[in-house]
């Protein structure tokens, strides 16, 4: 490598300086130091700027080869370290990554804007772009070209040179609010936990738990109890605390996170990223920030993702009366005195659902430890659907203690990625679960999935075992679902490989997958105790399946909330003044028919790192619109013979190889054979 532009910036002792050396160029955590990502990631930077102003200066003539395929070259330096950083800082971030991360944020977007509304550059790309039907191109290729076209455009490309400049600016104030927002989060989050030094408060939950609570306080160097703040608005330990007024501390600590005033307050912070947003729709040529972020969306439109979301709202608000009237009636008929309210929902619709159906999640979670529901469950209905087989490696670094890491094989024997899971909490983890990639697919770059699923489940104490709720095993089978989509990519070109997709359609392989947790064959080989080793009794197995749909008007209430939350932020016109958070939230619910006193929204916007952070602003309507592929594709299965290795062959060769390599709406209707329809849906929610 001596010699060569990328060995002029960075030091050889730096390990992100060449491709790593693992198998599948597996990160070398045990090499990497904090200090070792910014030189890399700025270097990475000018490495790319020196290929992209080479290409844009080419005095040959455009072609797919010297344009198209030399920018999907570009850039391997950035990618490799912005891979592993954006992985480490999500998951397992410090005071140190977070300085790097503000230090780099608004270059990283001047980065992008310097390639995206460089003037020579999309000459290039829309001269092949015009050509395209003329030229001897692959299907693949000429996607390529097509994506790319697009992506200019969307990005400000056909701007005049002041118009450029404004938006420099814009896209500049956005990453440095971005990065403000997750830091701010972050550290709320933590603040916010629940502490308490009497045990008496916690009455109702199980003495693991209790233990758990006791390790999280010595962890914090602190005295009695701590139960950390999970990224939504309900919180897991509400289901079992008797203590009412505990229940309420708890909740009001998770509802108001964000909002205490102080350093870590992200209210102004979000206002003005929803105004300067609107600046920027207006800046290129759209009303909404919605309708900016939505063109190159399945939905196309927020009217049509609106249209999608207002359907849903009578019938699943009207669910959610009932349940809350059935609530009522049980602290009612408990002589409670009170009127219901969000932090008593989880405690006594848990007993609604005990009474209803016999069960409850202390019977239910010692049938599901987290190594046997990921070994024995979503590893072996992945070898049941497509073949594929896991061998756990020992030999790998990793970032943090808790990561385990599985190496994956096809059913010829054939290596075919390595898969990561961190699954426990921790203070300097973001929230919620999530996959992504460390060394993504492509032929062209001569490249193997490294993949990895991070969630956020309770870590027990010592020598206690790791169990979870089911809700938390759809989790697992849900990111897998991601994670399928890259392990099974199989493209030419990094740009369209495995999980690079709208995001109304990426959530459809995760959101599919789930429906296995509960498949017959799938639950009856993880289902199983974890001191005994049993399976689940019948009749349990079958009352969880039974209850599948219990609180369904609560959950999809929640969902709407939020998603229609997002919705009405990134349709704000331009020119408004800051909203005030609090007030522009009521109002956006009251307007959407979703302000039930009783369902607060799964998140707050002071506390929605979907749109203000993780690239899901406009879109959280994702999840709804992917369920709706994903129900029709698990109702495709069941009248086609369920889970068998022939059709799980088809979906991944049809569906999950193929990344973005054609239009992902011929692409579904060809696999499924048809449109999707409403019922299925409906009828896996229980609305029907």
């Amino acid at each position: 490598m001596a010699g060569t532009a990328e060995a002029q910036t960075l030091s050889p002792a730096n390990p992100f300086y060449a491709k790593s050396t693992l198998p599948y160029q597996a990160p070398p955590f045990d090499k990497i130091e904090d200090e070792d990502y910014q030189p890399a990631i700025e270097a990475g930077m000018a490495q790319q700027k020196r290929e992209i102003q080479a290409i844009a200066a080419n005095p040959a003539a455009p072609t797919f080869e010297n344009t198209i395929v030399a920018m999907e070259k570009s850039g391997q330096l950035l990618s490799r370290v912005m891979a592993v950083f954006n992985g480490v800082t999500g998951a397992n971030t410090n005071p140190t990554l977070q300085k790097v991360q503000e230090a780099i944020a608004p270059k990283l977007a001047a980065h992008q804007d310097a390639i995206y509304l460089d003037a020579k550059l999309f000459a290039r790309v829309e001269k092949i772009y015009k050509q395209r039907d003329t030229l001897k191109l692959t299907p693949e290729g000429k996607r390529l070209v097509e994506v790319d076209y697009r992506q200019f455009v969307h990005a400000g490309a056909n701007l005049s040179d002041a118009d450029k400049v404004a938006l420099k600016k814009l896209n500049e104030e956005e990453s440095t609010l971005e990065n403000a927002f997750i830091t701010k989060l972050l550290a709320a989050t933590k603040a916010a936990a629940f502490h308490t030094a009497d045990k008496s408060k916690l009455a109702g939950l199980t003495d693991a738990q209790i233990a758990g609570a006791a390790e999280a306080a010595k962890a914090r160097s602190t005295d009695g109890y701590v139960i950390p703040l999970i990224n939504t608005t309900q919180q897991p330990s509400l289901a079992s605390m008797s203590d009412r007024a505990a229940r309420a501390e708890l909740f009001e600590h998770s509802w108001l996170r964000t909002e205490r005033g102080g350093d870590n307050d992200t209210r102004a912070t979000i206002s003005r990223m929803a105004q300067l947003r609107a600046e920027k729709a207006k800046l290129l040529g759209k009303p909404s920030y919605a309708a900016w972020s939505l063109e190159d969306q399945m939905a196309k439109t927020p009217e049509a993702a609106l249209k999608f979301m207002d359907d849903l709202v009578p019938a699943s608000t009207a669910k959610a009366h009932g349940e809350a009237a059935e609530i009522q009636s049980l602290i009612d008929a408990q002589h409670g005195g009170f009127a219901l309210e969000p932090y008593d929902w989880e405690f006594y619709s848990e007993q609604v659902r005990k009474a209803k159906y016999d069960i409850d999640e202390a019977q239910v979670k010692p049938f599901f430890e987290i190594r046997n529901v990921l070994e024995n469950g979503v590893f072996y209905a992945a070898h049941q659907m497509y073949g594929i087989t896991f061998k756990e490696r020992h030999d790998l670094p990793v970032y943090q203690p808790d990561v385990r890491v599985f190496e994956v094989f096809d059913a010829d024997g054939k290596t075919l990625a390595l898969f990561y899971q961190d699954p426990f909490k921790r203070d300097n983890k973001n929230g919620g679960a999530w996959m992504d990639e460390f060394v993504g697919q492509s032929k062209l770059l001569g490249t193997i999935p490294v993949i990895y699923n991070v969630t956020n489940f309770a870590k027990p104490a010592p020598g206690e075992p790791a169990l979870i709720s089911f809700d938390d095993v759809t989790t697992m089978f849900h990111e897998f679902g991601h994670g399928l989509h890259g392990i099974f990519a199989n493209t030419e070109y990094p740009s369209l490989s495995g999980p690079n997709v709208p995001r109304d359609f990426v959530e459809f392989p995760s959101q599919f997958n789930e429906h296995w947790a509960m498949y017959p064959s799938v639950f009856a080989n993880y289902a199983k105790h974890y001191k005994t080793g049993a399976p689940m009794p019948a009749e349990l197995a079958a009352k969880i399946k039974k209850a599948a749909t219990f609180n369904e008007g609560y959950q999809l209430t929640e969902l709407l909330a939020a998603a229609e939350l997002d919705m009405q932020w990134h349709t704000l016109a331009p020119g408004l003044p800051l909203q005030d958070v609090d007030a522009f939230e009521k109002a956006a619910l009251e307007k959407t028919k979703l302000a039930l006193k009783e369902v607060p929204p799964r998140y707050r916007s002071s506390y929605f790192a979907h749109i203000w952070n993780t690239g899901y602003a406009a879109g959280y309507y994702a999840y709804l619109w992917s369920e709706s592929l994903d129900d029709n594709a698990y109702q495709w299965f069941e009248d086609n013979g369920g889970m068998t290795r022939a059709n799980g062959d088809r979906f991944r060769k049809m569906v999950l190889s193929r990344g973005n390599t054609e239009d992902l709406d011929a692409m579904y209707k060809t696999w499924l054979g048809k449109d999707p329809v409403a019922a299925p849906m409906l009828k896996q929610r229980g609305l029907k």
